[in-house]
């Protein structure tokens, strides 16, 4: 540190940090390595995008990152605490009461109403629901109207929009979200996309999406790519062209996967 001037800027808070993870399946001639050594760390309040060809590790990379799947090397942490190394019970209580999940099929309860399904972790887990933020929530994902309808009575866009809420309903450190607008048309994608750019630029919320759109990717701040299990690049401020652009250079025959 140098005497006299002004502090420089202080370090952007990590929401969720990978310190060189591997994660490799099978054995033998049929072992495939998903990550090699995979170093991200993923700053609080922005939305980032991870992208890559069919095989690249992005998805493992979320599912080592959120504490679904464990890595063989290497080191994550979820804001300050290191999921590597936690007991099923610990967690099972870190994904619970930390992070949100959104997936690429809605999984809500068909019995339940939306407001219900939106509640429905935090029932779980016994704890209260701040009416608050849920109102912000709410406000967010624009249903109000639609809150006592059950998943049938709506449709793909808003089941997943609920979704959505659902994850951020109990305001985790970070929302992972696996291909969200699968299995939307491109109207509905757009409404679930814009609802997750929302919760970041006005609820401060962090997300880390994949997908193999570059469409939705340019909803991001800042867009990963992985190829063969390794970051290779990275994309801040995206447009759809820019990615696309970038993904031909993959050399993928036809569709990005």
């Amino acid at each position: 540190m140098t005497n006299g001037g002004p502090p420089g800027p202080a370090a952007p808070a990590t929401a969720a940090r990978a310190d060189r993870i591997s994660k490799a399946y099978g054995r033998g001639d049929a072992r495939v390595v998903a990550l090699d050594e995979v170093s991200v760390s993923l700053e609080r309040g922005h939305f980032t995008a991870v992208m890559g060809p069919s095989g690249s590790g992005k998805s493992t990379l979320m599912h080592c990152m959120a504490g679904l799947d464990s890595v063989d090397s290497g080191r994550v942490f979820v804001a300050d605490v290191e999921v590597t190394g936690l007991d099923d019970k610990r967690l099972t209580r870190l994904r619970r009461d930390r992070i949100g999940f959104v997936f690429q099929a809605f999984n809500l309860v068909p019995t339940l109403t939306a407001l219900e399904n939106i509640t429905l972790p935090l029932d779980i887990a016994g704890r209260a629901v701040d009416r608050a933020w849920l109102d912000t929530v709410i406000d967010t994902i624009g249903l109000r109207q639609r809150l006592g309808h059950r998943p049938s009575e709506l449709s793909g866009g808003q089941q997943q929009r609920v979704a959505c809420a659902r994850a951020l309903a109990s305001r985790p450190e970070i929302i992972f979200a696996d291909e969200p607008t699968g299995n939307l048309d491109s109207r509905s994608g757009a409404e679930v996309l814009a609802f997750l750019r929302n919760s970041v630029r006005e609820m401060g919320q962090t997300v880390v999406m994949v997908t193999h759109d570059p469409v939705a990717a340019s909803y991001a701040d800042l867009v990963l790519f992985l190829a063969d299990g390794r970051l290779v690049d990275q994309m801040p401020d995206p447009t759809a062209e820019k990615v696309l652009e970038r993904m031909k250079g993959f050399d993928l025959p036809g569709v990005i996967a």
